[in-house]
């Protein structure tokens, strides 16, 4: 009886790798490691936007979508590696007066707040879409206001901050 390896053979993702960021540290191996439940050396493919994340990445919905289908089903740490290192892996998420001025626009009365329910509406509905219990836990350290009403500059450095 013949084993076969659950790793595709199929060729790697081509993703030139960003000389600037290191390709390989004990951080990267041990969340891997943890991601591998199987113990088999590779993680379901499924699971690369999580595990991009957790490893300090920020990647939409979109470039995930993208990552995944060009990635063999088990992704073994090598191909891992080349997905982690893959130009703007690890750009950063945007400074503090981008997403205050994309918040301006809901702020119809220019005193910089807006409605919760807005707020909420804005984060579960327009770009990346997040749930409603991903915005339960960010609104838990939010101060609304008796009017309803967040303020949105101390809401983006509250989060950026996290």
């Amino acid at each position: 009886m013949t084993r076969h390896s659950t790793v595709s053979n199929r060729p790697h993702p081509t993703f030139p790798i960003d000389e600037h960021i290191m390709s390989d540290n004990a951080e990267y191996k041990e969340a891997f490691a943890l991601f591998d439940k199987r113990g088999k050396g590779a993680v379901p493919r499924e699971t690369l936007g999580d595990l991009l994340r957790a490893l300090g990445q920020n990647p939409t919905q979109a470039e995930v979508a993208e990552i995944v289908a060009s990635a063999p089903r088990d992704v073994d740490y090598k191909t891992f590696l080349t997905i982690l290192n893959r130009p703007d892996g690890f750009k950063p998420a945007g400074t503090p007066e981008e997403f205050i001025r994309g918040f301006q626009v809901f702020d119809k009365e220019h005193n910089g707040f807006i409605g919760a329910g807005e707020l909420r509406y804005v984060l579960t509905q327009l770009g990346e879409k997040m749930t409603d219990e991903e915005v339960d836990e960010l609104l838990k350290g939010v101060q609304i206001g008796a009017d309803g009403n967040v303020n949105y500059e101390s809401f983006v450095r509250t989060i950026l901050s996290q």
